[in-house]
């Protein structure tokens, strides 16, 4: 009987090469796809962005969801000065860590969170977001982006300095209607615009009053100290928080901060307007009674009317005058619509281009964009020029937390701040417009020096393109 000799290595194969193929065959049983690990729709933590949300309540409750909608984005900690406002959202992101300063959440977990959401009253937003921007964080700040001009500045041009990936949030630049707006115009379909109106039903908080009287009853929940921030330092007042700041300038910016950065988003998109160089308001009269007309400089007017005029771009062939209408004024019904057609203006928010060649409009955040007369949309051709976003208004959130992880300028997003400060600077300078009406006791038409940022012909009105911070609350760039 033949013995059965032992196999080895075929001939010319090394023992480093057996050791080499054997280990790699080894190799292939511990090499295992990530998403059988983690299960179906598992996604690594390095794919993750890691947000920290300042605010937590409000429209801060809603933004913080969206990012994590978005399944790419972990909430990792949130920061209220209000524990009441915090409250929905922390049980509903039970593992974010809590913090009631955003100065001391940054000394202490800097190195644990890549992106900041700023969704806090105006005054605050460029202070969190600044410093945020400075420690190398992408930042996504609600509208408007800043409470003053020289804020809006400072945020445009730190978005470039740290490259970071910025986002301002208003949604409805993400949405189809600006897009398809401008690929109307590009066809030259009302040929070339020259106005341009802006309206809105806001305020719907109390503005035109007197500052109330102070108040001992401060809520155990809320810090009121760190709720100021920037702010001078003044005495509790009831019914300020959550919400009726917005009407008191040193806090909010009134219904142009609420709705501008919705409503005139639109015309800087579609004509590429970028800064007005003169600025004109009439406001609305307050009284203390019935005959007795009333001064309340500390509140934002009920209603006003507001007009820029913004120089030629490579879009339109002149100047472009643009009015904006809050507190209930509408622009005169356009004649193309019929009896019966509703437009953006039924809606209490609407923006209506008027061209040499016709006329178009939509409602809040550009939905329902129509050419007039409405029966030009039975054939309206014009070619898609534009990408449109995903989920249009909430794929917004989305949008920014994909670009965060791609990195600075490598992914498009809707409302960088290189578009979002300046837009916000139009509508802070028409804010400096109703000042100047309150300190000049009338309207007057403001000339601005864009590159020295200063109105040229009232200097009193100077004051508030940036103003003076608290100490301990200091923004120095």
């Amino acid at each position: 009987m033949t013995e059965k000799k032992e196999e080895t290595p075929a001939a010319g194969a090394s023992r480093r090469d057996f050791i080499k193929n054997t280990s790699l065959a080894a190799a292939g049983f511990m090499i295992v796809p990530r998403f059988v690990l983690g299960g179906k729709g598992y996604t690594a933590p390095s794919d993750m962005l890691n947000v920290a949300g300042v605010g937590a309540g409000g429209k801060g409750e809603s933004d913080i969801a969206a990012f994590a909608k978005s399944g790419k984005a972990n909430i990792a900690f949130l920061c209220d000065v209000d524990d009441r406002r915090a409250a929905k959202s922390r049980a509903a992101f039970p593992k974010a860590k809590y913090y009631k300063d955003w100065r001391e959440m940054y000394d202490k977990e800097s190195k644990n969170f890549d992106a900041v959401s700023v969704s806090t009253p105006d005054h605050n937003h460029a202070i969190i977001a600044y410093h945020a921007m400075e420690m190398g964080k992408h930042v996504y700040v609600q509208k408007p982006l800043t409470h003053d001009i020289w804020e809006a500045r400072l945020l445009t041009a730190a978005a470039q300095k740290f490259k970071v990936v910025t986002q301002m949030g208003n949604q409805g630049a993400s949405n189809d209607g600006t897009r398809l707006m401008s690929e109307w115009y590009d066809a030259k379909l009302i040929g070339d615009v020259h106005t341009v109106y802006c309206w809105t039903n806001r305020p719907v908080w109390p503005q035109g009053i007197k500052w109330p009287a102070p108040s001992t009853n401060i809520p155990a929940e809320l810090d009121w100290n760190l709720w100021l921030g920037t702010a001078p330092k003044k005495d509790y007042v009831d019914k300020l928080v959550p919400f009726n700041w917005r009407g008191w300038w040193d806090y909010g910016t009134g219904a142009l901060g609420d709705m501008g950065c919705h409503l005139v988003e639109a015309p800087f998109r579609v004509l590429g307007i970028r800064y007005a160089k003169d600025v004109q308001a009439s406001v609305g009269s307050v009284y203390v009674d019935e005959f007795k007309q009333g001064h309340f400089p500390e509140s934002c007017p009920p209603s006003s009317h507001i007009t820029l005029t913004f120089p030629k771009t490579e879009k339109t062939k002149g100047d472009v005058t643009l009015h904006w209408m809050d507190g209930g004024i509408q622009p005169e019904r356009p004649e193309e619509l019929g009896a019966g057609d509703k437009w953006g203006g039924e809606e209490g928010n609407g923006t209506l281009f008027i061209g040499t060649k016709g006329k178009m409009f939509a409602s809040t955040y550009s939905d329902a964009a129509t050419l007039l007369p409405k029966s030009r949309m039975e054939n309206v051709k014009a070619k898609q020029k534009y990408a449109r976003v995903p989920g249009g208004a909430s794929g917004h959130y989305k949008q920014w937390v994909e670009a965060c992880l791609a990195g600075y300028g490598k992914q498009e997003v809707s409302s960088p701040f290189e578009v979002a400060g300046p837009l916000t600077e139009a509508l802070l300078m028409a804010n400096l417009a109703v000042r100047g009406h309150e300190l000049k006791g009338g309207s007057i038409k403001l000339l601005w020096d864009n590159d020295a940022m200063k109105v040229t012909n009232f200097d009193e009105v100077n004051q508030y393109v940036k103003r003076n911070y608290r100490e301990g609350f200091d923004l120095k760039a």
